[in-house]
């Protein structure tokens, strides 16, 4: 959904272990941005060592750019990806990790021993802390969180939804994956409707009162969107407690709402394949030079030699649009202090809240550059 730039740093310090591959071996789960690209650089970095990526998937479908897809701005066909020839990959699911024995086991009945494991599965959705909302739910209320059909899915009820509509969406709380992506799939959602629909509406119920980029996307929201987009925030009742599938209906402490079509951005957790390095809060604590496992040594979540890695400087830019030709954002700059990746102070930016129409139709240009360029990186 967002357009992020990751600039990955970390040093993959290899043991010896007692097998017969002699080579050192990283094996990678995920074949993501962050897998992917972790797979490519750690092979270009020391072409020493065996990469092999484990991967299900036939192709990757790329969730950046999809809330465009569901607004019907943009081609299905540009979402999808072949994975590159040059990267080794197992078409098999990892089903568990042994830590201690440092091997992964597969669905294809294979176990692939490793020196480093880079864990880099994505999200998966918690069912259980909303209560109502599970897979079958998601069939009638999509969350399209995960590229794919339910993108597709989203897309053709909006499509069938007659004209005078409501279109009702629920926001978890922090923490999840891609903090701007809501509200920029709200806006586009209220893009379609304004183009297609004028006589619906889009209510998004928020369990936040703050979130990221909020002038901004309540500037573009001020501007584009008056009486069609209307946001709740958590003080005035917008933390949905339940969900209906059956009715469509989202129910807050307050009162509750009928959606004739409902968006459920879900509670998130980390990949379940995740799981021996998360912690309690569902995610996987790291060491921010290393990107290395707190909880399982060994493992890094998304040099050999034994070489001791210098200190990183993280830099993202994130773009999100509130219309096609209508974007801004984020620029931060990060190091670890205190075993945390803290913000540069000084460093980075944001786009301004008074901006001309020129810069608004530029930074979406360079959002859409950031993609061909990143998608051109990682697949080739």
């Amino acid at each position: 959904m967002i357009r992020r730039r990751y600039v990955l740093a970390g040093a993959l310090a290899m043991p010896s272990i007692a097998r017969a591959q002699t080579r050192p071996r990283v094996v990678v789960v995920g074949g993501g941005f962050g897998g992917l690209t972790a797979a490519r650089f750690v092979r270009i970095y020391d072409p020493s060592v065996d990469v092999l990526l484990i991967e299900p998937s036939d192709r990757y479908i790329a969730c950046p750019f999809s809330n465009l897809v569901i607004a019907k701005e943009r081609e299905w066909g540009l979402q999808t990806f072949d994975y590159p020839a040059d990267i080794t990959r197992v078409k098999a699911r990892a089903v568990s990790i042994d830590p201690a024995a440092r091997n992964v086991a597969a669905s294809d009945s294979q176990t692939y021993p490793y020196d480093r494991l880079i864990l880099s599965p994505g999200i998966d959705i918690n069912w259980q802390s909303l209560p109502g909302y599970n897979e079958a739910a998601a069939n009638i209320l999509p969350h399209a969180w995960k590229a794919g059909e339910q993108t597709l899915l989203l897309r053709r009820q909006l499509e069938e939804m007659p004209d005078g509509g409501v279109v009702v969406m629920s926001v978890p709380p922090n923490p999840f994956r891609c903090p701007p992506g809501p509200y920029e799939r709200a806006s586009l959602i209220a893009w379609y409707l304004k183009k297609a629909k004028p006589k619906s509406k889009i209510l998004v119920l928020d369990a936040k009162d703050v979130f990221s980029k909020q002038k901004l996307f309540q500037n573009a929201w001020k501007q584009l969107y008056p009486g069609l987009l209307e946001w709740v925030s958590l003080s005035d009742g917008g933390k949905v407690v339940r969900i209906d599938p059956a009715t469509k209906t989202f129910e807050t402490e307050f009162g509750s709402h009928k959606a004739d079509v409902g968006v459920v951005v879900p509670p998130q957790v980390a990949g379940n394949i995740a799981k021996v390095a998360a912690d309690r809060s569902g995610w996987c604590p790291i060491d921010p030079v290393t990107f290395e496992s707190k909880l399982a040594p060994g493992i890094h979540v998304a040099l050999s030699h034994g070489e001791q890695p210098a200190e990183p400087r993280l830099i993202n830019t994130c773009y999100s649009v509130a219309a096609p030709d209508y974007g801004f954002s984020v620029a931060g700059v990060y190091k670890p202090v205190n075993g945390v990746l803290t913000d540069i102070e000084g460093a980075g930016g944001i786009s301004p809240l008074d901006a001309p129409e020129a810069q608004r139709i530029a930074e979406a240009r360079y959002g859409d550059r950031w993609f061909q360029t990143i998608t051109s990186e990682v697949f080739g």
